[in-house]
């Protein structure tokens, strides 16, 4: 198979160039725009022949014309998640979705793929459907890892189905689910926090969670099992959650005890418990990178670019029928 020439837009820590590499797509030349200082290090650390263009505002995308075969990114969701301020497309970082189209406009790649939240509103995925000529699929991370984490994907390859209005949509299987728990990807003999936090009251409503639990044991529990909060504050930074399920969706600018990854209720040996977040090693298995993948910054980069980064299973999944396609 010929190497192909990618280039990727708000390229994070490269999960693109893993996910490739895992379906032994072979690359010439990996372009790759970033302006996070800690992403772009790890980056280089694990793939130092990147060739890294800067900010992407500041692009001439004329200059790849005819010259990249796959066009990729996933444009910040600030603006658009549920989580942020709904401002859409046109936040202040949001409307860098249009740098993506003007990249397709003045690169004209052959295949493209997009990333984004699935919690946008309906009005702009009408938009950026639109803008790219299909219609995305939804993928929750949660069927090839221990996390919770819907996500738009649009791209233009694969079997192709059209809506009532003739608009087509990318239309690949889901990825096989392989019941993947928190507690399967934890780390072994690791306490990281004193036994000194307490739940305080439940906030579980319907059967007591472990009947609950009982009742689901023989079917993958999709989603985040809440089992209650500590100290007075309810913040979601607050919430405890259970191991025996998913994990929330890691977040890259989450403030507080369990911002970022979560709080969860851990059950130790001697048969007492201690509550806290998770390791940078546990949300990379999140997001099915390899261990210390993203070594070498502090813990609070390594959360924030994680947290920024794809599923690389997921993306994985969509590019094995890249491959199929160019194996044609």
């Amino acid at each position: 198979m010929k190497p192909i020439r990618v280039l990727s837009l708000f390229d994070g820590i490269s999960c693109g160039h893993v996910a490739l590499e895992r379906v032994s797509l072979p690359i010439e030349v990996y372009y790759a725009s970033e302006i996070d200082k800690y992403a772009i290090y790890i980056t280089q650390k694990n793939y130092p022949n990147t060739i890294q263009l800067g900010d992407v505002e500041k692009i001439d995308f004329t200059q790849f014309e005819g010259k990249i075969d796959l066009l990729i990114g996933g444009s910040p969701c600030t603006n658009l998640s549920i989580c942020g301020n709904r401002k859409g497309l046109e936040g202040d970082e949001s409307r860098l979705f249009w740098e993506y189209v003007r990249a397709i406009k003045e690169c004209k790649p052959k295949y493209f793929l997009l990333e984004n939240v699935e919690s946008m509103t309906d009005s702009d995925r009408e938009i950026i459907s639109k803008e790219l000529g299909c219609y995305p699929i939804m993928i929750n991370s949660s069927l090839v890892s221990a996390q919770n984490r819907k996500r738009y994907y649009w791209f233009n390859w694969g079997l192709m189905q059209y809506n009532l209005f003739g608009f087509p949509t990318c239309d690949i299987p889901q990825p096989k689910n392989k019941g993947i728990l928190l507690k399967d990807i934890l780390e072994s003999g690791l306490a990281y926090q004193n036994k000194s936090y307490c739940l305080t009251s439940t906030d579980w409503k319907g059967l007591p969670f472990q009947s609950n639990l009982e009742k689901h044991r023989r079917t993958q529990i999709a989603e985040p099992v809440r089992l209650s909060h500590y100290e007075k504050s309810k913040g979601q930074a607050q919430r405890v959650y259970s191991i025996e399920a998913k994990t929330v969706a890691i977040n890259a600018n989450g403030g507080g005890q369990g911002g970022k990854t979560g709080l969860y209720k851990i059950d130790l040996p001697d048969g007492d418990y201690i509550i806290r977040k998770l390791t940078p090693i546990e949300c990379e298995r999140l997001q099915t990178l390899v261990d210390n993948y993203t070594e070498g910054i502090s813990n609070t980069q390594r959360y924030k670019c994680i947290g920024n980064s794809w599923t690389v299973d997921v993306i994985a999944h969509i590019f094995s029928y890249l491959k199929d396609e160019l194996d044609k």
